[in-house]
């Protein structure tokens, strides 16, 4: 198997330059004239690690018609939200393309903090964009963001312990109890925290099991038999005894490390790992494998749920057309390749996952090409926000699901949340 250049993973990647950021804030704000001329424009973006070089080839390119300036957002997604979604409520006009997790574009297009994407600059940011990442940036039949990096889950195993891997979660669930009867290495690694990465494995099991948790429209909560089952699975799985004590309170670092330390044969996570297991455990590496995410029924297939970022124009920018001009360059097929290389960010660019250097970087990249054929969206509401906190509540913690009990409530509250009763702050 080829291997990659190593890579950090995303949460050990530098404090320092979030704090620079934040310190420089208020001066972005004051400029309005680039170098060479041009307007200023503030890209406000999550940390990765080599962003800066995309922003910094992109200002090359831009011959002085703009400069983009990196503003780092916070690191966990709820502080990226939050201050983002302050500085908009307020008309904040020092921003100018935003860095959206594909769960926000509903909220932040009814708000009318983002612009859509028309003529020119819409086809451009269409061309050859994978139909999963594509949906994640249209709302109410608009494009209101740029694609600009995927995600999706895989099954990741060591193969000195497991020489088939399962296919279905049953099967998982079995060979990490024959594992453990064996005195081997057993347990499951799994994002169970009360945190949307519970919310994520949730609506994988149901879509996977054909359910639906929201209406297509937004408006109404289904949470059908497809949720009942995999309600139904989250409690078989959180009580079988494969799981890490720390189940709980087990978000992506401690999944992947819980793996990196030799005590799972099994973890549910997404590509970024293999970079981290290269660099951390050069000696477990070798052994360290994938396959696609494991199915609810014998002979089915996964669904999983697409993550990944988006890239929009807020509403309140100065400076639209260079916006566009410059978000389109900083999620351009090129950049995508850079990124996908260098920080372990898939792309959404069909014709990418082709690029000479994606083989050696990404060898599971057809496996990650083929689940966001089917990929799975988290329930595409503005009211999202209200509605995950409301699955993370009720999921939480997962050995203690009463799966048609746990539904109606689920059931209920969405409704709630989606009618505006109660709705969280």
């Amino acid at each position: 198997m080829a291997q990659p250049t190593a890579r950090r993973p995303w949460w050990r990647r530098g404090a320092v330059a979030t704090a620079a950021a934040a310190l420089a804030a208020p001066l972005v704000a004051a400029c309005g004239t680039g170098a060479g001329g041009g307007v200023t424009l503030t890209v406000y973006y999550p940390p990765e690690q080599h962003f800066q070089n995309v922003v910094d080839q992109c200002n090359e390119q831009a011959g002085g018609a703009y400069h983009i300036v990196n503003l780092t957002a916070p690191r966990d997604a709820d502080g990226q939200r939050e201050q983002m979604v302050r500085r908009l409520a307020a008309g904040d006009t020092s921003l100018d393309i935003l860095g959206v997790d594909v769960t926000w574009t509903p909220e932040f297009a009814g708000a009318g903090w983002i612009v859509p994407w028309t003529g020119a600059n819409e086809a451009e940011a269409k061309k050859d964009v994978l139909a999963g990442p594509l949906a994640s940036a249209t709302y109410d039949g608009k494009l209101y963001a740029a694609t600009k990096h995927t995600n999706v889950q895989l099954l990741w195993y060591r193969d000195d312990l497991v020489t088939k891997p399962p296919s279905t979660w049953d099967e998982m669930i079995a060979d990490a109890q024959q594992l453990k009867a064996q005195k081997k290495p057993y347990k499951i690694g799994f994002t169970g925290a009360q945190y949307e990465g519970l919310v994520v494995g949730f609506n994988t099991l149901t879509a996977s099991a054909g359910g639906k948790l929201v209406s297509d429209d937004g408006t109404k909560a289904v949470v059908d038999d497809g949720a009942v089952q995999a309600l139904a699975m989250l409690k078989k799985f959180a009580t079988a005894g494969v799981t890490d004590a720390g189940l709980s309170s087990a978000q992506e670092q401690q999944t992947a490390l819980l793996m990196e330390n030799g005590d799972a044969a099994f973890e549910l996570n997404w590509p970024y790992v293999y970079a981290a297991m290269q660099q951390d455990k050069p000696d477990l590496f070798p052994h360290f494998k994938w396959t696609r995410y494991p199915s609810m029924t014998p002979g089915g297939q996964a669904r999983v749920t697409i993550g990944g970022e988006n890239l929009a124009i807020s509403a309140y920018s100065q400076h639209k057309d260079e916006a566009f001009k410059a978000a389109l360059c900083l999620r351009s097929p090129k950049m995508q390749d850079y990124s996908a290389v260098n920080d372990g960010v898939p792309p959404t660019v069909a014709s990418v996952y082709d690029a000479p250097d994606m083989a050696k970087a990404y060898p599971m990249k057809d496996d990650i090409k083929a689940e966001l054929a089917t990929a799975a969206s988290r329930p595409i509401t503005p009211a999202y926000q209200n509605v995950s906190t409301i699955m993370q509540n009720l999921l939480s913690p997962p050995s203690a699901i009463d799966p048609q009990s746990t539904a109606d409530k689920m059931r209920q509250a969405i409704q709630d949340a989606l009618d505006s009763k109660g709705v969280l702050p």
